[in-house]
C-alpha cells in the first residue's frame, strides 16, 4: 500500500483532489486508518489515476469522467463518450478560429484609415441568365456548402458548360434573418440546355437591377459592406425589391485563405 502523500507524486495527482475525487467516488482509498485518518491506495490503482488525468486532459468534467469510468471495458459506450467530446471539441475550434477572425478584421480595420475602409456601391443590371438551380432548406447560413455539393453531384453526369461569365450565386430568400431552417437558393449559369435532376432545376432567370458592392477578404467583412449598401439605397431614393444574393467571383471553391475570396453582395432594388 501507499500513502496519500507517495501515491499523490506518482500519480501526479494533489493530496487536495484525491480527496475530491474521493468524495465523488472517483478514486477511493483502498484504506483509512481508523484512528489516524490516514488514507492507502494501491499501486494498482494508479491506471485509474492516469486514466482520470488524460479524460481531464481531454476536456471532460469530474461528472463526466465518473460515468465513463463507470463503463470500463464496455469499449463501444467509451467511443460514444469520446466521439461526443470530439465533436465538441472541433465545434468549440471553429468558433474560436471565427471569433479570431473577427478580432483579426477588426485590428486590420484599425490600421486603415477611412477612406480604405469605404466600400463602393454600384446601380448594375443583369440580363436574364439560363442557370441550374438548387433550392432548400439547410441548418444554418454556414451549411451552404452542403446546397453546393448536392449541385454538384446531380449535374456532373450532364457535364455542364459553364456560361460566360459565369455567375455562381447563392440566393436568401427568408423574409427576416434565422439562426436555423433557412431558405436559402444557390445557382449557376450554364450555356446549353440541360433535364431537371432530381432536386437541381434549369430555369432562365429574370432580369434584375440590383445595388451591389465587392467584398474582397474574409466574410467578417459583410456587416460593412451591408452597411454601405443600405446606406446608398437610402441616399439614392431607392428600395429594396426581393431577396438579397451574394456572387462568388473567388470562393472557398477556389481557394482556402480567406484573404483571397471575392464576393459581390447583391441586393435586388427599384425606384421608390
Amino acid at each position: 500500500m501507499l500513502k496519500i502523500g507517495d501515491f499523490s507524486k506518482l500519480s501526479r495527482v494533489s493530496v487536495r483532489m484525491l480527496r475530491h475525487y474521493d468524495e465523488l467516488g472517483l478514486l477511493a482509498p483502498i484504506r483509512v486508518d481508523p484512528d489516524t485518518g490516514y488514507r492507502y491506495y494501491g499501486e494498482d490503482q494508479l491506471p485509474t489515476a492516469f486514466r482520470i488525468n488524460a479524460l481531464k486532459d481531454m476536456g471532460f468534467g469530474l461528472a463526466a469522467i465518473g460515468e465513463i469510468l463507470a463503463c470500463t471495458g464496455d469499449k463501444e459506450a467509451l467511443g460514444l463518450h469520446l466521439q461526443r467530446k470530439q465533436a465538441e471539441l472541433q465545434a468549440l475550434s471553429r468558433q474560436t478560429a471565427y471569433r479570431l477572425r473577427l478580432l483579426d478584421t477588426a485590428l486590420e480595420g484599425l490600421r486603415k484609415d477611412d477612406e480604405t475602409m469605404k466600400y463602393d456601391v454600384t446601380l448594375k443590371t443583369f440580363p436574364e441568365r439560363y442557370a441550374a438551380t438548387l433550392r432548400m432548406h439547410i441548418p444554418n447560413y454556414e451549411q451552404e456548402g452542403l446546397l453546393w455539393n448536392q449541385l454538384m453531384e446531380e449535374t456532373a453526369p450532364l457535364h455542364l458548360i459553364p456560361d460566360d461569365p459565369c455567375y455562381c450565386c447563392a440566393v436568401f430568400h427568408d423574409k427576416e434573418y434565422k439562426e436555423s431552417d433557412v431558405d436559402v437558393e444557390v445557382h449557376m449559369t450554364v450555356k446549353g440546355q440541360y433535364p431537371d435532376t432530381s432536386h437541381v432545376k434549369f430555369v432562365t432567370l429574370p432580369e434584375v437591377t440590383v445595388a451591389s458592392a465587392v467584398c474582397k477578404g474574409s466574410y467578417e467583412q459583410m456587416p460593412a459592406i451591408v452597411e454601405a449598401v443600405t446606406g446608398w439605397v437610402t441616399a439614392n431614393g431607392y428600395t429594396f425589391d426581393g431577396p438579397a444574393f451574394n456572387i462568388y467571383h473567388v470562393s472557398p471553391h477556389e481557394t482556402s485563405d480567406p484573404n483571397q475570396f471575392v464576393t459581390e453582395v447583391c441586393y435586388p432594388v427599384k425606384k421608390k
